[in-house]
């Protein structure tokens, strides 16, 4: 248990050996679950205090203020409890035991967990003491029993020392008070894990680190961690410690329909799952506790002994789940760090993107531009006398021109659409109508470099009508085929389109299906691993291609954004360079239609 963040903020900036730090109010405490509440620094002076019963054994906070632990009300055996205060500010770990408390006559054991309160500087002067009663009732003796007093203290400190199957006693010492070696070694554990976490910002490193720690510093077969998610059907080990004989889990996956995996994440407590009904049948002993962060589990911890039974000491679980919340933390905060770095990373890519773009750019607005000027410039000049060689100037000026609006709608486009601004208005249209209007703007281009160029309507007795805009559809099918005919040097082009009966809901209403347009070409592809980046806004497959093919590398992004607006899909398919390409688009089919004869796609009618 450690101290609560707010918490530890409040009394770190608490003055110390004032008045005020004695104005506790008593339900705050409460809410916290503690009967006992004080600081101390490291001399065992109170600095604060509230006890529950205070009141009832005639027990005035003010009357012990800025008193050591030896005076009024402390723990019967003083030096003990003195070097746990030291031992805990000097390694900044909480610790949890039992105490002995006197006070008057009277004697109280009570159940500690004492914390350091971290300075802004990351040290500790302070502790923060919470604490409850270990027996409903008072024992009462008499004020020369100090000496029995210190004997119970003694019995409640001492505990057993673990090893894998078997216990052995500790033995007191003359002092009073005589802590089990285990003890000693889990704190030292438990020191060592909180230390490792702590150095990395590694997911990875975090994992192993924790499996390896506590597989070794607990001697179990098998110690594992899977990370957790809330919608997660599954979970997958992601690290892994093993004795030789066991057999690797690392990267298996786990389902979460176990009782007992779904009890550990849900509670957040550790589980004790014996595998067999006895000890001689038992073959396995597991230890799971769920990781966490502000009560949200984020992963699960397994540890394994194999021909053990009922073997899991107190000790041990506390150990398991302090170390667990550690882990818990530490996996949120590298999980976040990860986050940051790939926001960092994709910010810096688009940068380098929108950088490339403007450069690319600023050539493909130069060139329409400079077409035009120069053509109007020999007319005007009178460089031609010649009605006809004038008309063909004033058409590739024209040519240039639609081109430059061309790019500019496109740069205009995609700035609405990362503005959040694109907002179609959807209507019936004819899918006929507008496969003959694509023709008529591309064919001809298709057939200058002598390619093939053919449009294949689906078999159906009566119309196809879409539900879209439709000057946002003639966009995304003239930039589709207008590219297909630009990386496209021999071969051809085709386009296809097909009912998909399946129902959607499209602005409240239900319509029968999707129709799906393919534009298939046979020209330069996209290598496999290059094809994360067509949908990237300002970025092309391969910058070095911008001169010898132009154009903006907004054209896939702009068709996805308009598609996915109508409610559709965008896809691209490529077996590789040198191989052709494949662009499908969906729209939502109005009303049905009745099916004629199936006609297979010719794909190698386009060879």
């Amino acid at each position: 248990m450690s101290v609560p963040i707010d918490l530890q903020k409040r009394l770190s900036d608490a003055p110390v050996k004032s008045e005020s730090a004695w104005q506790i109010n008593p339900s705050g405490w409460q809410e916290l679950g503690a009967q006992l509440v004080y600081t101390q620094d490291a001399s065992g002076q109170y600095l604060s205090f509230y006890w529950q019963e205070a009141e009832r054994y005639d027990l005035r906070p003010e009357a012990i203020a800025f008193s050591s632990t030896n005076e009024a009300f402390g723990p019967t055996a003083i030096d003990p409890y003195l070097e746990r205060l030291r031992q805990i500010l000097e390694t900044l770990v909480p610790q949890r035991f039992q105490c002995q408390f006197r006070y008057r006559e009277y004697t109280f054991p009570f159940d500690l967990v004492i914390s350091p309160i971290l300075m802004p500087d990351g040290s500790a002067t302070r502790v923060l003491v919470m604490g409850s009663q270990v027996e409903p009732h008072l024992a009462m003796v008499s004020n020369n029993s100090i000496a029995a007093a210190q004997t119970i203290e003694a019995n409640l400190d001492i505990q057993d020392e673990l090893s894998a199957c078997s216990k052995e006693k500790l033995s007191t010492t003359s002092s009073g008070v005589d802590e089990p070696s285990s003890f000693k070694n889990y704190q030292k554990l438990l020191s060592k894990i909180s230390r490792n976490i702590r150095r990395t910002l590694d997911l990875d490193t975090i994992w192993q680190q924790a499996v390896d720690d506590l597989g070794q510093g607990l001697g179990v077969s098998r110690c594992i961690i899977c990370p957790y998610s809330h919608s997660d059907p599954e979970v997958k080990v992601v690290a892994e410690y093993q004795q030789d004989s066991a057999t690797s889990l690392l990267g298996q996956k786990l389902k979460l329909d176990k009782p007992y995996l779904t009890e550990a994440l849900t509670n957040l407590e550790p589980l004790v799952v014996e595998r067999g009904s006895s000890p001689e049948t038992l073959q396995q002993s597991m230890l799971i506790v769920a990781t966490c962060y502000q009560n949200q589990p984020n992963g699960l911890i397994r540890l394994d002994r194999e021909n053990c039974f009922g073997d899991w000491q107190s000790e041990e679980i506390e150990l398991v789940r302090e170390i667990a919340d550690q882990v818990g933390t530490a996996i949120t905060h590298a999980t976040l760090y990860k986050e940051l770095e790939r926001a960092r990373q994709e910010a810096e890519d688009a940068s380098r993107h929108k950088s490339e773009f403007l450069a690319n750019t600023s050539h493909e607005l130069r060139t329409p531009l400079n077409g035009m000027i120069g053509f109007l410039k020999l007319i005007l000049e009178g460089m031609t006398d010649d009605p006809e060689e004038q008309m063909e100037f004033i058409q590739e000026a024209y040519r240039s021109a639609l081109h430059l609006l061309g790019i500019i709608n496109d740069i205009l486009d995609i700035a609405k659409i990362e503005a959040g601004k694109m907002e179609l208005e959807l209507s019936q249209l004819d899918l006929d109508e507008l496969f003959e209007d694509v023709e008529d703007f591309t064919k001809t281009q298709a057939l200058q470099k002598n390619l093939s160029f053919r449009i294949q309507r689906p078999p159906t007795r009566d119309k196809i009508t879409v539900y879209g805009n439709y000057q946002r559809l003639l966009q995304v099918m003239l930039n589709l085929v207008g590219n297909a005919i630009k990386f496209t040097h021999e071969g051809g082009v085709l386009i296809t389109a097909e009912v998909v009966r399946k129902k959607v809901v499209v602005q409240n209403q239900e319509l029968p299906g999707m129709v799906k347009v393919r534009v298939i070409d046979t020209g330069i592809g996209v290598s496999l691993e290059k094809q994360d980046r067509l949908f990237q806004s300002f970025s092309q497959v391969d910058g070095s291609r911008t001169r010898k093919y132009g154009g903006t590398g907004l054209g896939l992004t702009i068709s996805q954004k308009l598609i996915e607006a109508m409610k559709g899909v965008v896809n691209f398919y490529s077996m590789g360079e040198g191989l052709g390409s494949t662009v499908t688009f969906t729209v939502p089919l109005y009303q049905d239609v009745v099916m004629g004869s199936e006609q297979p796609t010719d794909v190698d009618a386009l060879i």
